[in-house]
């Protein structure tokens, strides 16, 4: 973007340099989002076994991207970038578990067809992969669990992909979402520790966890599914923290899950009922 202070004899090459910057923008950033979450898998595997096998991982993106091509060209008309496939598909095989793989590629078609289906005025509802976890884990639980691994005192992966992400979620003008929900969680483990007498570190540990990262760093800072204000978005998230305070207390293991599951589709359509519909 060119400043005011240009001078007259660059402004030729102004529109191919505000191209160029466009471009580098929008190559830079699309891929980042899908190299983050390859370096969660990656550092999560490598340092605690959390993959069932890599097997699931190619089971679960190729059946999100699968889904994701053939739904775009039959709802939508046209074929779509896969970024936002590959994503879920890696979030699919690293947050759930099972020792059958057909679990691996229904939480992966219906996390991509809820994109499709359940849409209000024009937009999804949910994150794609927060709803298809959550409704495997609600559905299935006798077949499906969820990953509870944390870091431990294994420092080095945080040290590369919290880092990283944040700068990701920065470019993404959701960093306030990601730390508002930081904080949220952290002041509400102190209470929960004080409710429940467990220890403030086990109460807040989980936040070091490849689970939290995907949740922290993906599902509640997805630009399509997050609401358009600021203020907005701030309030949301400490929302999702405080009803997941909520189903810590009542002992719902997957609480983080359900508490986005309930709280960003409602603050969605809040939003779209006050705008107008879209005139043909």
């Amino acid at each position: 973007m060119s400043s005011p202070e240009t001078p007259v004899s660059q402004t030729d090459s102004a529109p191919e340099t505000a191209k160029s910057v466009s471009f580098n923008k929008r190559l830079d950033f699309r891929y980042a989002p899908p190299v983050l979450i390859t370096l969660i898998l990656l550092a999560g595997h490598l340092s605690f076994g959390i993959l069932a096998s890599y097997r699931t991982v190619i089971l679960a993106v190729g059946t999100s991207m699968i889904t994701e091509l053939v739904l775009a060209r039959l709802v939508v008309g046209k074929w779509r970038n896969l970024s936002s496939a590959y994503i879920t598909g890696i979030s699919v095989s690293i947050l759930i578990r099972s020792p059958m793989f057909w679990p691996y590629a229904l939480c992966a078609m219906i996390s991509i067809a809820t994109k499709y289906v359940l849409r209000y005025r024009g937009r999804h509802l949910w994150n794609p992969s927060n709803f298809g976890v959550s409704w495997m884990l609600f559905t299935a639980p006798f077949s499906v669990a969820g990953l509870s691994i944390q870091w431990g005192n294994n420092l080095w992966p945080m040290l590369i992909i919290w880092p990283l992400g944040l700068v990701i979620v920065w470019r993404a003008r959701r960093f306030h979402v990601t730390f508002t929900y930081i904080v949220s969680f952290i002041v509400l483990s102190g209470l929960r520790s004080v409710i429940t007498g467990a220890s403030f570190l086990a109460e807040v540990a989980p936040l070091t966890g490849p689970m939290y990262q995907l949740f922290v760093l993906f599902m509640i800072t997805d630009p399509v599914t997050t609401v358009s204000s600021r203020k907005g978005r701030i309030l949301v998230a400490f929302l999702i923290a405080l009803v997941e305070f909520v189903l810590r207390l009542n002992e719902f293991i997957y609480a983080p899950f359900y508490a986005l599951f309930l709280v960003g589709p409602v603050a969605m359509m809040i939003e779209l009922r006050r705008k107008k519909p879209a005139t043909a």
